[in-house]
């Protein structure tokens, strides 16, 4: 159902620049896409975050993630495709630079995003607020493991470069998953919660265009009857 929704806004004409997210969630939803052999060419593909003081050579890093599974996989020019760099000396700087070239661009024509256990979007935590800008954020605990787990133990990142909460509201169009029973409460506290930087990703709430891409465990929690 998220790649029927997704195929349908990239194949709109006036769709150009697009926000992804790395981590789990989003890879078969990449996937999915790619095998659909749509014509994506015309993309600017803009990385959602990255992972401070990791190599920017190593595999896992999102900027090396997302080159293969979308960049490559949906045959969109290396050149349409701009990153965050990892280099602790050089991260501020370079999310910063990352934000004007979307605002430049005219702004996210979709932002592709998965729902943190927290309640985050890329790495803006909990006490994010709603016009935050791009930033290199400290990871509270749960991120902290969520990204020791990703990288099994051979780096351990506590720090975060991110687009901040006001692009990525700004986005036209917005597609969160959210998947498994550890995201059940983040699903509910941003669905039917109250709208505060407690959880960055209530503010969605407001959003004229935004999708929510839920598994039954995550769906849980909800009051609202799930569709069929």
């Amino acid at each position: 159902m998220a790649a029927t929704k997704l195929a349908e806004w990239l194949e709109l004409d006036e769709v150009r620049n697009v926000l992804v997210a790395g981590g789990n969630s989003p890879l078969d939803l990449y996937q999915r896409i790619a095998e659909r052999q749509l014509s994506l060419s015309r993309l600017q593909v803009f990385a959602l975050d990255e992972y401070v003081g990791v190599p920017p050579e190593e595999p896992r890093n999102c900027a090396n993630l997302m080159r293969r599974r979308v960049v490559d996989a949906w045959h969109v020019p290396e050149t349409n495709y701009f990153t965050i760099s990892s280099l602790v000396g050089a991260a501020v700087a370079s999310v910063q630079q990352h934000e004007r070239l979307i605002e430049e661009s005219g702004g996210l024509d979709i932002a592709i995003l998965g729902l943190g256990q927290n309640g985050h979007l890329g790495f803006n935590e909990p006490g994010s607020a709603k016009d935050a800008p791009a930033r290199v954020v400290h990871l509270n605990p749960i991120s902290v493991e969520a990204n020791r787990q990703w990288f099994s133990g051979d780096y351990v990142p506590a720090a975060g470069a991110t687009v901040g909460l006001r692009t990525i509201l700004a986005a036209r169009r917005v597609l969160v998953l959210a998947f498994g029973p550890h995201k059940t409460a983040a699903v509910k506290a941003m669905a039917e919660g109250e709208r505060t930087s407690s959880c960055p990703a209530s503010f969605l709430q407001d959003h004229p265009n935004a999708w929510l891409f839920l598994d039954a465990p995550a769906a849980a929690g909800l009051q609202r009857p799930a569709l069929q």
